[in-house]
């Protein structure tokens, strides 16, 4: 498609304050915007220790800190007086809202008043957060919110096939595409495991490491990664856990795994060393739309272990690249990482095959079809169309 000029508003709960594979995947996306010679003007709360430094032009939106222990993340209020004349100054061709927020939801209310194509991106499934904090009863009331949202937007766009199938079953938009995720090859390779990190660690060079990459938060499945490895150690199967990343859930998993090996947030060559380093990757999580950290462990060539959930469904190929298995069964889990614990060649094999199927995931072609999304609403909008 033709790479007319527009301009784009993207409102995010969470652009840079805290890093995570949603704002990585909308910063990838606004610097692909921004190569094109395209406007982009993004809308987010924002704090004064940011996690890294914001691709495109951020304006700060009002916004609270969130309860129940999670004051790290914020929630954007509705558009107040200085946003909304900044986005009159700014005079958008399109609006993009990727969080169904009271931020984003009024993002779609403007738009909707001004005749703006809308389109809404889906990174995390905010309805199954509940039930790790023990709210599940509101599940319903949050997929009410979020059918709302979706279906409030011209086009949803679904990270993979897994997540826009979910999306269709709960209605969650009218018209599903796909705007999937990239990995940065660079960063993520075996090139970079490093015996000597590891030995640095206390880990032995025939000991087998089970590892974990992400925010530690109760919705990645923290409980259930302690509790399998808590009955692998039962059975007794030499293995080591390294835990790479950081979060408010982390003396409770310390407390679970007091033998795991906690090495804090790394980013850059230091996160793409600790994941080349280690063996096997363990993610029990369902809460992810697209599992972002399982296509960085399946770049570094290793084997994935992971629940049957959209997030890792269309990226780990079952007895290929890695198992997939029901969510919360632990006896299953164990059984699998003890697989891969008392086989060397099948690690080997499996991560060989991951690293082959993560190289089709470059970010300038998966955010392309993003952009032909923007291109083909903002041409249909000026011709007047709805």
């Amino acid at each position: 498609m033709s790479s007319s000029a527009f301009r784009v508003a993207l409102f995010s709960g969470n652009y840079n304050y805290v890093r995570d594979g949603a704002n990585k995947a909308l910063n990838r996306l606004v610097a692909s915007l921004l190569n094109q010679g395209q406007q982009v003007r993004i809308y987010s709360p924002t704090t004064d220790t940011p996690a890294f430094e914001p691709v495109g032009d951020l304006v700060s939106a009002r916004s609270f800190a969130l309860p129940f222990g999670r004051a790290e993340y914020r929630m954007g209020w509705p558009l107040g007086a200085e946003t909304r004349a900044d986005l009159e100054a700014f005079k958008p061709d399109i609006i993009h809202v990727s969080s169904p927020d009271l931020l984003g939801q009024s993002a779609v209310k403007w738009a909707r008043k001004r005749g703006l194509p809308v389109v809404a991106s889906m990174h995390t499934r905010f309805d199954t957060y509940l039930r790790y904090y023990r709210m599940g009863l509101f599940e319903p009331l949050m997929r009410h919110i979020m059918r709302r949202f979706y279906n409030s937007a011209d086009v949803a766009l679904a990270p993979n096939q897994s997540t826009l199938q979910d999306m269709h079953k709960l209605a969650l938009g009218r018209d599903i595409r796909i705007w999937a995720r990239g990995i940065e090859s660079g960063i993520f390779t075996p090139k970079r495991r490093d015996m000597a990190w590891r030995q640095s660690l206390g880990i032995a060079d025939n000991e087998v490491v089970i590892g974990f990459l992400g925010r530690l938060v109760l919705e990645k499945g923290l409980d259930s990664f302690a509790d399998t490895l808590r009955l692998l150690s039962e059975r007794q199967i030499p293995h080591r856990v390294l835990i790479v990343g950081d979060g408010p859930a982390r003396e409770r998993l310390r407390e679970k795994l007091p033998s795991a090996i906690f090495v804090g947030f790394k980013s850059g060559e230091a996160l793409g060393q600790a994941a080349a380093s280690m063996d096997i990757f363990f993610n029990p999580s369902i809460s992810e739309a697209f599992g972002n950290v399982m296509l960085e462990a399946m770049a570094s060539g290793l084997p994935v272990v992971a629940a049957r959930a959209p997030g890792g469904a269309d990226l780990v190929k079952h007895g290929v690249t890695g198992q997939l298995l029901s969510p919360g069964d632990t006896h299953n889990f164990a059984e699998a990482l003890q697989l891969y614990c008392q086989s060397t060649d099948l690690r080997h094999a499996h991560g060989k095959a991951g690293l082959s199927a993560s190289a089709s995931y470059d970010w300038e072609t998966v955010n392309q079809a993003a952009i032909d999304v923007y291109q083909e609403l903002v041409a249909a909008a000026q011709r007047g169309r709805p």
